[in-house]
């Protein structure tokens, strides 16, 4: 797990400050490569480094998204329930704002956007959301990526 002692002042720091630029759309793909030292990823680091001055705003399946990856982490003895605790207290330390239209959103827009781009439904909440707030999306899903592409949604930079 990621949960160190610079991702611990990490979330110090972005709690401490408020953010100062624009927010962008975090995906569970980024947040669990967080989690897990086998999924370690520079992209991914960097856009945790970039929440001590940016706020995330996520889909509200996020949590669930997170919660189940690490759950099955757990069974399949990639983690620890301890582990899992900390990370679970990491997160809640980070400037995450979780978007409360998602279910609003799920079968229409989000619905056409699975269809249209062969994402997950799962997935196109994600691409739903940065496309209504007109926020870059920070994944590490290459078929979310193409979809990101062929809708004009920027990926997220770090």
């Amino acid at each position: 797990m990621v949960a160190n002692a610079k991702a611990v002042a990490m979330a110090k720091k972005a709690k401490a400050g408020k953010a100062k630029t624009r927010p962008f759309v975090l995906d569970a793909t980024v947040t669990l490569a967080w989690a897990f030292e086998d999924e370690t990823d520079a992209y991914a680091e960097a856009v945790a480094d970039s929440l001590t001055d940016r706020q995330a705003v996520v889909p509200a399946l996020w949590p669930l998204e997170v919660a189940n990856a690490l759950l099955v982490g757990e069974r399949r003895k990639r983690t620890t329930e301890a582990k899992v605790a900390q990370f679970l207290t990491l997160l809640q330390g980070l400037p995450v704002l979780v978007d409360d239209e998602t279910a609003l959103r799920a079968w229409q827009e989000t619905l056409q956007l699975a269809r249209a781009h062969s994402l997950s439904v799962s997935d196109a909440a994600y691409l739903e959301l940065a496309v209504r707030r007109g926020l870059p999306l920070a994944t590490l899903d290459g078929q979310l990526k193409m979809a990101l592409a062929t809708v004009g949604v920027p990926e997220f930079k770090p």
